[in-house]
C-alpha cells in the first residue's frame, strides 16, 4: 500500500477563498462581478478549487514516483463520476470555507452545486462501480488511473413534458469542463483496417485508417488522505491530412469530410444504438479506441519510469471492468511482439500476469461478440492474435480432457450461431 508522507494541505483562509474565486472570475471566466450569471460563479469557484486539488495531485504523483509503487490501471468503458465539487469539498475538507467565502459575495453553496452539469461518462451501476473504484483506491492510498472515453455526449437528457418523458441532447459540455486538463502533447496514433503482410516471423499491419487519441485528464482525490489519483479519458481527434492538390476535386473533399465525420463519432456519445451493423461497429471501434490508446499510454509511462519492459508484469496492473475493454488483451500482445521484441510465448505470460477482469452478469446473452468478419475487417491483426490464443488455450485443454469435445466447443472463443 502507498501511503504518502506529505501532510495535508490546509487553507481555511475564508479571505483568501474568496479573494481567489473573485480573480477566477475576472481573469479566467473575464467577466465583471456585477454582471456575471450564476454558471459563470459556479465556474469561477471550481477553478479556485481546482487549484488547490492540483497542489496535492502534483505532491502525491511525486510521491508515488519516487516510492517506484506498482500502478493500477483501471480500464471502464464509462464513469458515473457525478457533480464533482461538493466531493471536491469535502475530499480537501472545505466544504465550510468555501461556503462562507461565497456567502460574502452574496452567493450559495447549494445553488452553484445545483448548477454543475452531471458528466456524462457513464449510465448506471457499472459506471458507478468505476466512479467508486476510483475514489477508493486514493482515499487507500494505493497509486492508481483510471482510463476512459471523453464522450461528447451523454445517453440522453430526460425531461418531463405534461407527465410525459421526452428526451433531449445531454450536451454536458456546453459549459465547458473546468475539471479537466487537455494533454496536447499526448496523443496516440489508433488505428483501424488495412491489411496484414508477413514478412518472415514478423507481421506487418499495413495501410491503415488513423486517428489520434488525445488525453484529458482529471483528478481524483482521496477522502482525507493526501494521495490524488487521476482519470485520463480520451477524445478523438482525427489525424488524415487533406491533399492541398485535390481540394479543388468535389468528390475527393466531400469524401475527406465524410471520413472525418465517421472517425469522429467514436468519442460522440455514450452507448450508441447497436440495433444495426452501423451502430455496432461503432462500438467496436469505441472499444479499441479506449483499449489502443489507454495501453499505449501505459508503455510510454513504463517505459519513461524504468527505460525497460522487463519487468513490466512486476510494476503495473490492469483491471478491466467488464467485456468492454477487453480488446486491451490483444493489444497488449501485438505491441510487445510486433514493437517491443518479445517473443509470442514470453508477451503471453506478461499479459497473463498483469490482466485482472471483473464480470457483472453471467449470462452468456450479456457478453460481447463481435463478428468475425467485421473484425477481420476492422481490426486484423487482433483477430489473428485472438485465434492463436484461442487455439493455443484448446490444445491445452484437450491433452487434459481428451474425450471431451462438447466442452472445447462450450469454452472456444469461437462459436457458430444457429441458423
Amino acid at each position: 500500500m502507498y501511503i504518502s508522507p506529505l501532510p495535508l494541505a490546509a487553507d481555511s483562509d475564508v479571505d483568501k477563498l474568496r479573494d481567489d474565486i473573485a480573480n477566477k472570475l475576472l481573469f479566467t471566466i473575464g467577466k465583471d462581478p456585477a454582471i456575471a450569471t450564476k454558471r459563470e460563479w459556479l465556474n469561477a469557484t471550481l477553478y479556485a478549487v481546482r487549484d488547490r486539488m492540483v497542489e496535492r495531485w502534483h505532491r502525491s504523483n511525486r510521491a508515488q514516483f519516487s516510492q517506484d509503487a506498482r500502478q493500477v490501471y483501471y480500464l471502464s468503458m464509462e464513469f458515473l463520476i457525478g457533480r464533482t465539487l461538493s466531493n471536491a469539498l469535502l475530499s480537501l475538507g472545505i466544504y465550510d470555507e468555501v461556503k462562507s467565502a461565497l456567502e460574502a459575495m452574496g452567493l450559495e453553496l447549494e445553488e452553484l452545486i445545483d448548477e454543475e452539469n452531471d458528466p456524462g461518462l457513464g449510465n448506471g451501476g457499472l459506471g458507478r462501480l468505476a466512479a467508486c473504484f476510483l475514489d477508493s483506491l486514493a482515499t487507500l492510498g494505493l497509486p492508481g488511473c483510471g482510463y476512459g472515453i471523453r464522450y461528447n455526449y451523454g445517453m440522453f437528457k430526460q425531461n418531463i413534458v405534461n407527465g410525459v418523458q421526452k428526451e433531449s441532447l445531454d450536451y454536458w459540455l456546453e459549459y465547458g469542463n473546468p475539471w479537466e486538463f487537455k494533454r496536447h502533447n499526448t496523443h496516440y496514433k489508433v488505428r483501424f483496417g488495412g491489411r496484414l503482410q508477413q514478412e518472415g516471423n514478423k507481421t506487418r499491419w499495413l495501410e491503415t485508417e488513423d486517428i489520434l487519441a488525445v488525453a484529458h485528464d482529471q483528478i481524483i482525490p482521496g477522502y482525507a488522505t493526501d494521495t490524488t489519483n487521476t482519470l485520463r479519458l480520451w477524445n478523438v481527434q482525427i489525424n488524415s491530412e487533406v491533399n492541398a492538390g485535390k481540394l479543388n476535386l468535389q468528390e475527393d473533399f466531400a469524401a475527406e469530410v465524410e471520413n472525418k465525420y465517421h472517425f469522429d463519432r467514436i468519442s460522440r456519445v455514450l452507448y450508441p444504438d447497436d440495433s444495426t451493423d452501423a451502430g455496432r461497429e461503432l462500438r467496436l471501434r469505441q472499444a479499441y479506441f479506449l483499449a489502443s490508446a489507454t495501453i499505449q499510454d501505459i508503455l510510454s509511462r513504463h517505459y519513461q519510469l524504468h527505460r525497460t519492459y522487463d519487468n513490466l508484469a512486476d510494476k503495473i496492473a490492469i483491471h478491466l471492468n467488464d467485456t468492454h475493454p477487453v480488446l486491451a488483451i490483444p493489444e497488449l500482445m501485438r505491441l510487445l511482439i510486433d514493437h517491443h521484441q518479445f517473443s509470442w510465448d514470453n508477451a503471453f505470460d506478461v499479459t497473463c500476469q498483469i490482466f485482472s477482469y471483473t464480470n457483472h452478469t453471467l449470462m452468456s446473452e450479456a457478453l460481447e461478440t463481435w463478428p468475425v468478419e467485421m473484425l477481420s475487417r476492422i481490426l486484423p491483426r487482433h483477430l489473428q492474435i485472438i485465434f492463436e490464443i484461442n487455439d493455443r488455450f484448446l490444445k491445452t485443454l484437450q491433452e487434459r480432457y481428451r474425450d471431451d469435445s462438447e466442452l472445447l466447443q462450450r469454452v472456444s472463443f469461437l462459436c457458430v450461431s444457429p441458423t
